[in-house]
Formats: C-alpha cells, sequence, structure tokens
C-alpha cells in the first residue's frame, strides 16, 4: 500500500464514524453498510486513469504477452471486501481480471494498522485507521484490538475464496504448491493463484512468538516495516527513522529459518542496510521506484537495487506515479528499464500495488498494455519473460518451504 499526502484513512474515519452516528460504542457498522462504506471510498482511491494504458496493443505484443507467465508481488485487495470471483465495477484485482490480463500468480498483501494523516513524511503509531474498516466490515471481535488476528482474519478472505473457486483459484504455500500449480495452468490460463504477504511487522503485535501464527495461516513474505516505525524496524516513513532493533534482527532470523521472504518495501534506509549487511538468504523489496527515474525516499538508490540483486533477491517495481515516476504505462516501463540496466533482468519484478489507495493506468486485465510498453522501451523477449514472472518464479521455487 503506497498511501499519499491525501490520505483515503482519514476520509474512510470519517465516513465510517459519521454512518455510526459518530461513535464507535452501541451497533457496530456491518454488512451492507460497511460494504457500501468500502464500495464508495475505493471507487475514490483505487482509480484507473487510463484503461487504455498507452494505446492498442500490437500483434507482436499481444502474442508475447500470451506466451508469459505473469506474476506481480504486491496488491492490497483483501482490505477492501470484495468477492474476488466476481469481477467488480472497481479496483483493480480480482480473478476474473487475472484471467483476462493472464496474471498467473498475485501476492496479495495484509495491511493491519495505517495511521490517520497519512504522509511519505512522517507518522507515527498513535492512531490505528484499520480499527475502523474493522468495525465497519464487521470483522471478529479479536480484530479490534489485535493486528496478528486482522492478518489471520485477511487471509481467511484468500482462503474463502479459493474455496469456493471449484479449483480456479489455488493459495501458494510451497515451492511444491508453485510447481503443482504451474503444471495445471499450463493446460489451462483460466487458473490463477495467490501467496499472502504481510505488510509491517507490527502485524506481529510485538511478539516474535506470532511469527508461528501467521506461517500457520500461510504467510510468505513479511515486510518489516510499513508507514511507522515499530518495535522491529524503522520505516522511511516513520519518526525515527532507525534500522533494526535487537528484536528485528531475531525476527530476520526467525523468518529465514521458517523460509519467509524479507521484504523491505517501505523500510527505512538504515534498516534496508541492517537486513542487507545480516541476511543469508535473497531479499525482497516488493513494490518501490527507482531513484534513477524517481528521486524520491520511497525509492531505491541504485547502490540498493545491486546490493539486493547480490542476495538473489528481487526488486518489484510499483505501477502508482510516486515510485515510476509519472503517470502512464511509459513511466513504469522506463522504472522498469533502469532497474534491469542496474540489478540485471533476473533480479527485477513486477510490484504493482493494485488496490492500494493509488492511481495506476490500468488494472489486472490490462496488464498486456505493459508489456507493448516494454518492448517499445527496447526491451528483449527474455528480459521481459523474466520481469513480467519468470523471475518471481524463480525466487519462489528457491526460497519457499519445499512442500
Amino acid at each position: 500500500m503506497a498511501g499519499g499526502p491525501s490520505p483515503w484513512r482519514r476520509r474512510l474515519a470519517i465516513s465510517t464514524l459519521a454512518a455510526a452516528g459518530a461513535t464507535v460504542a452501541a451497533p457496530i457498522v456491518r454488512g451492507a453498510i460497511g460494504e457500501r462504506l468500502s464500495a464508495r471510498t475505493e471507487r475514490r482511491l483505487n482509480r484507473v486513469t487510463d484503461a487504455g494504458g498507452g494505446g492498442e496493443v500490437s500483434a507482436a505484443a499481444r502474442d508475447l504477452h500470451e506466451r508469459l507467465t505473469v506474476v506481480d508481488l504486491h496488491a492490497d485487495s483483501l482490505l477492501w471486501g470484495r468477492d474476488l470471483l466476481v469481477r467488480a465495477d472497481r479496483g483493480h484485482v480480482d480473478v476474473p481480471r487475472m484471467v483476462a490480463g493472464r496474471l498467473a500468480l498475485q501476492v496479495f498483501a495484509a495491511t493491519t494498522q495505517v495511521p490517520r494523516h497519512l504522509n511519505y513524511d512522517r507518522n507515527d503509531d498513535r492512531s490505528d485507521d484499520i480499527r475502523l474498516v474493522a468495525l465497519a466490515q464487521g470483522w471478529p471481535r479479536a480484530t479490534w484490538t489485535s493486528r496478528t488476528a486482522r492478518a489471520e482474519h485477511l487471509a481467511s478472505r484468500l482462503r474463502d475464496a479459493a474455496d469456493r473457486s471449484e479449483g480456479h483459484l489455488s493459495i501458494v504455500r510451497s515451492a511444491a504448491n508453485l510447481d503443482g500449480f504451474l503444471e495445471r495452468r499450463s493446460a489451462d490460463a483460466s487458473l490463477v493463484a495467490g501467496m499472502l504477504a504481510i505488510e509491517g511487522a507490527h502485524a506481529l503485535d510485538g511478539d516474535l512468538a506470532n511469527v508461528e501464527r501467521l506461517d500457520r495461516a500461510g504467510y510468505r513474505m513479511v515486510g518489516l516495516a510499513h508507514f511507522f516505525d515499530n518495535a522491529f524496524a524503522g520505516s522511511a516513513h516513520g519518526v525515527a527513522r532507525g534500522g533494526l532493533t535487537p528484536l528485528g534482527r531475531d525476527l530476520v532470523r526467525e523468518l529465514e529459518r521458517r523460509r519467509i521472504l524479507v521484504d523491505v518495501a517501505h523500510a527505512s534506509s538504515a534498516t534496508i542496510d541492517d537486513v542487507l549487511a545480516m541476511s543469508t538468504r535473497p531479499v525482497l523489496a516488493s513494490h518501490t521506484g527507482v531513484h534513477g527515474v524517481a528521486a524520491h525516499d520511497r525509492n531505491l538508490s541504485d547502490d540498493q537495487l545491486r546490493a539486493i540483486a547480490a542476495t538473489g533477491g528481487l526488486i518489484g517495481i510499483g505501477f502508482w506515479p510516486i515510485a515510476a515516476g509519472g503517470e502512464g504505462v511509459d513511466w513504469i516501463a522506463r522504472s522498469i528499464a533502469h532497474a534491469v540496466a542496474i540489478a540485471g533482468p533476473d533480479h527485477v519484478a513486477l510490484g504493482s500495488d493494485f488496490d492500494g489507495a493509488v492511481s495506476v493506468p490500468f488494472d489486472a486485465s490490462e496488464l498486456a498494455r505493459l508489456t507493448a510498453a516494454l518492448l517499445a522501451a527496447g526491451l528483449d523477449e527474455a528480459t521481459i519473460a523474466a520481469v513480467m514472472g519468470g523471475s518471481a518464479i524463480r525466487l519462489l521455487r528457491t526460497t519457499l518451504p519445499p512442500g
């Protein structure tokens, strides 16, 4: 989730409180009312700015795209409460749009706390607008106070969708799951898969023992920080912006022991440096931009790109303007081309931030637009195949638990 200087969280909080009679005591806003609140907010915030995304897709680009296995490393779709099996008239990702865009595997992230008045510059952890989302959508009582319970609830949403999909949506938890899914999909391109990620280690409620709960729920990537500093790591958007704490170092070791990927998206420079210095396994930046195209604190320097690549890891390039450098698919292609030139195609992937309260030039159904833009930017077919999904599949096969 990218966020920005005009936070959706404050607007959602106001809408929720108004619907509840300006109090979160007494009857909780549930069901249809909560769905309407989420839908109204999502239409405003998860926008597609240009569904055409850069013009017609050539026959050559369309042919190439049909041969790709596309993987995206970050989407926040679970938060909004939509049925992922139904093609929605809002947002960016659902199963029908994945099929239409040939998006084989989508990583779905769990956002468990966001501060009010969210911004890219300085946030603390004293407010919690996800609690208001939990109240509005009628989440289980445990989620009102526990961020770990929120992560478990969001994981249950993906499991429920998979259970109802009659085999069309699978959940990847292991390398064996991944290989089995890819084998089935080779005979039926309508099959898709999801994998679970955590956005910010505050989801552990400050307790390292809760890694077990997240592991059991199926989470296979953990971002160390989101928009504020936490007990484990500093955020690029926090107050102190420090590095790993002693507890954070223990967390990195525990995640590596469990073969859960460490994600440094949103992490402070000090945290990134600390992770790279101690990591023994590939490091991931699931959704980010590059300084070489967009010089912003949210994005990675060339040195950081090289260092992540040196671990065998991946850099997922985001689709929203601050990450890409501007609006439109050509900017995304430009950022990808820069990352490939610095880190190599085996270490660059897609990290859209679909459904992350961001505006993007196309939704999941229009990913062929990006293939066309990458061809126009001069990337060859092998490089495009790697960036669009091949590199992510390689990483997951070698890092996920085997079975």
